[in-house]
């Protein structure tokens, strides 16, 4: 049990930290602010050095597509439209359960708007527990619990692009995940691997792509800070900003990160009215080199309640009449939800796996075991008194 009495002397030191921080924060908003009118004026020649130098800066960056002071109302979607998400959700295998196994589970939604049809709102279970699903992440140097997350990654785009192509009608239409469309946990992943994951998901991409319908990541809270790194190009004091040979220690104090840590939704705050988005970006994270040509853009949206991120494929951004329908029908998603797109809230509740569905699943499993005549089917000791005391 926790000790609140305890706990409660920590809560002033705490506070006073946190106090701090705010302070420390708005120090550096304000500092951001001003390199940012002054990017403003430069913008052009902030590119050049960073396209120029591009191969010698160290830290993540973003390139701006528009000129930064950018800041365009998000247009009226139609009311006739559909939106459709996926997101996953897993029971992770237990050496400690009557059986080493995994399921992976993907929440689907179709939410049909002034069409007079019916939701689709269901998900689709995959249960894992042959030799070669379990332990190939091994050769890899991969955990199974890392594996199976990955491959839920790829689970929920393939079957987003499958289910909108099959409900795919004349009425304008929008795919939604949760989360980013730059899968940074490729970088770290063995090419072979990494060929499992990656190809399946661009694939998926390009079948909606065919099909006209756009794609969108959307970011909740994010914490990313490719677009504030760009001001950093006009706060290097040096001639040119060659990490490599200025700064080659990132870790060490460097000049340039006068708004470290600096968040880009808090920089956009200052900047965008609720129903606005701000200028376009293009993501130069070297995973997206394996993308080819699906590689990222983004953009900052004040959809009334915070500054979210909202992520698409090239294919999405390189058409103004598609880029405008996708943010629409989002944002029209955001105002539904009370503050969060509906259709990826209700995929999340599709996909979760409770604690009571998860017993019915092992329940099930059990019963199964025991007709394929497996004796001594039960649950370790350790588990066992785990789920219940005699304390």
């Amino acid at each position: 049990m926790l000790d609140l009495t305890k706990l409660a002397g920590q809560m002033q030191g705490l506070s006073q930290h946190l106090s701090a921080e705010v302070a420390e924060s708005n120090r550096r908003l304000e500092l951001a602010k001003e390199h940012l009118k002054q990017a403003c004026k430069c913008q052009q020649e902030l590119m050049e050095r960073q396209e120029k130098w591009r191969d010698r800066i160290l830290f993540a960056n973003a390139t701006p597509i528009e000129p930064l002071e950018t800041c365009i109302d998000i247009p009226v979607p139609p009311k006739v439209h559909t939106v459709i998400a996926t997101d996953g959700s897993q029971i992770a295998p237990n050496h400690h359960e009557i059986a080493y196994c995994y399921l992976l589970n993907i929440g689907r939604v179709v939410l049909h708007y002034g069409q007079n049809k019916h939701p689709l709102l269901d998900s689709l279970p995959e249960v894992f527990y042959k030799p070669e699903d379990l332990y190939i992440a091994r050769q890899w140097g991969l955990r199974t619990e890392e594996w199976m997350s990955n491959r839920r990654t790829a689970s929920e785009i393939t079957v987003l692009s499958e289910l909108a192509c099959s409900v795919k009608t004349e009425v304008p239409a929008l795919a939604m995940v949760d989360g980013s469309l730059i899968y940074w946990f490729l970088d770290q992943l063995p090419m072979d691997a990494r060929d499992r994951i990656l190809p399946p998901i661009l694939a998926a991409w390009q079948q909606l792509q065919k099909a006209e319908i756009p794609i969108i990541g959307y970011l909740s809270a994010a914490r990313n800070l490719e677009s504030t790194n760009f001001l950093r190009l006009l706060a290097c004091p040096y001639p040119v900003p060659d990490c490599i040979s200025y700064c080659p220690d990132q870790l060490d104090h460097v000049p340039c990160r006068k708004f470290e840590n600096l968040r880009d939704t808090t920089l956009w705050t200052t900047q965008l009215k609720p129903g606005q988005r701000g200028p376009l970006w293009r993501s130069n994270n070297r995973i997206l080199q394996l993308y080819e040509e699906q590689t990222i853009y983004f953009c900052y949206v004040h959809v009334g309640t915070e500054i979210s991120r909202i992520e698409f494929p090239a294919w999405v951004a390189n058409s103004s009449q598609m880029l405008d329908q996708a943010l629409g029908l989002m944002l029209a998603q955001v105002q539904k939800g009370y503050g969060y797109p509906v259709a990826i809230a209700e995929a999340h509740n599709q996909a979760v796996v409770r604690g009571g569905d998860k017993n019915h699943f092992f329940a099930l499993l059990e019963r199964e075991m025991i007709k394929a005549g497996i004796k001594n089917v039960g649950i370790s000791y350790k588990e066992a008194r785990k789920r219940g005391s005699i304390a």
